[in-house]
């Protein structure tokens, strides 16, 4: 189902769930793009990731990107 922008902007401002009229799977961040890198770490790597990952309640994936995103932006600055 689609509105016009100016009648989507009312009913989100005015609270209501306009998510029927959203097309999530086209859904894009842009300037974003994912790529996939694969890296080998040795086994105590792996399982350091894997205790900072639990301690803080997210994947070994997320802890890898957190730390790398980290270092990266402070080497910007």
């Amino acid at each position: 189902m689609k509105i016009k922008a100016d009648e989507f902007e009312r009913r989100f401002d005015n609270g209501e769930d306009v998510s029927a009229y959203l097309e999530v799977e086209e859904a894009r961040r842009p300037a974003i793009e994912h790529r996939r890198v694969n890296v080998d770490f040795p086994g105590w790597m792996v399982e350091s990731l894997d205790r900072e990952a639990k301690r803080l309640g997210v994947t070994r994936q997320s802890v890898i990107k957190m730390w790398i995103a980290d270092r990266l932006e402070r080497k910007a600055s």
